[in-house]
């Protein structure tokens, strides 16, 4: 459990905007167009994308950084990785900085494209309607 996963995603919406996407069930769902409830307290629960990913709320600094243990459902019983998103103005937007570690080993490669698929694209799309811009993805 080594690997780490580091990936830099510019949205052209404020860290508010982008926090609340992270962190509110509605508006993750209407995002992913999959079920999510979200709770809005540190140390609340998640699950997104009907229960395929599940976890805790670690750290909640409102508009600055969310920082979840995190969890697919397909990851054996009680395995839970470290998710840590941290959001920086950036002109009329914002820098999205995405630390992953703590997830079971030969699972580095589906996970750094299951964030580009299911979260930074939907992102995007939903907070702008324009197409991916990335500052820089590399696994760490």
């Amino acid at each position: 459990m080594t690997d780490r996963i580091h990936q830099e995603v510019v949205f052209a919406a404020s860290p508010q905007r982008v926090y609340r996407a992270l962190t509110e069930g509605g508006q993750f769902s209407a995002l992913t167009g999959a079920p999510a409830e979200i709770s809005s307290d540190e140390g609340g629960a998640f699950s997104c994308f009907g229960g395929m990913i599940t976890g805790r709320h670690v750290e909640l600094r409102p508009n600055e950084r969310v920082v979840q243990a995190w969890r697919a459902g397909t990851w054996e019983p009680g395995v839970y990785s470290i998710a840590r998103f941290t959001l920086t103005p950036e002109g009329a937007g914002t820098l999205l900085a995405f630390e992953h570690t703590g997830f079971p080993e030969g699972q580095s490669e589906h996970l750094q494209a299951g964030w580009h698929a299911n979260y930074w694209k939907p992102m995007k799309k939903y907070l702008e309607g324009a197409s991916l811009t990335e500052k820089g993805s590399r696994p760490g």
